[in-house]
């Protein structure tokens, strides 16, 4: 069975967008200090659309045998959009990995997690605290 024209134009429109797309565009060739102390990685954003259609014609003929589908004629087109943007950047160092974003706005949940082991101590130190104060006093029940 022939394929129909439409399966060529979108074969061809994912075939340039698989391009365009890669595992380098969302985390970025890295980037290296003179002193190869600290390696930075770029994170990007990768966002695309695409679209195709198309549509057969009847011919122009008032004919009683009409044309089989296969050999009206065709009229299609594709179309495709790529978004890159850059959020963050990955900063690798020999006793550290850290990443740097650049909407600081955007990330309150990584940061509430780099905040929980701060604030895990302070409970804790509460909490001695209030158990030493127990101890201290005499009679007090628990």
């Amino acid at each position: 069975m022939n394929e129909h024209p439409i399966q060529d134009m979108m074969a061809t429109a994912m075939e340039n967008l698989k391009d365009m797309i890669d595992v380098n565009t969302i985390i970025g060739d890295p980037i290296e200090t003179p002193d190869k102390s600290t390696v930075i990685l770029p994170v990007s954003r990768v966002g695309f659309g695409y679209a195709a259609g198309g549509s057969q014609f009847k011919g122009g003929s008032n004919d009683q045998n009409q044309q089989s589908d296969s050999s009206l004629p065709f009229g299609g087109g594709t179309g495709g959009g790529v978004s890159i943007t850059p959020v963050a950047f990955l900063i690798v160092q020999a006793h550290d990995v850290k990443m740097v974003h650049l909407d600081e706005n955007t990330h309150l949940v990584e940061k509430l997690i780099d905040l929980a082991p701060q604030a895990v101590e302070k409970i804790q130190h509460l909490m001695s605290q209030n158990n030493n104060r127990k101890k201290d006093m005499p009679n007090t029940p628990e």
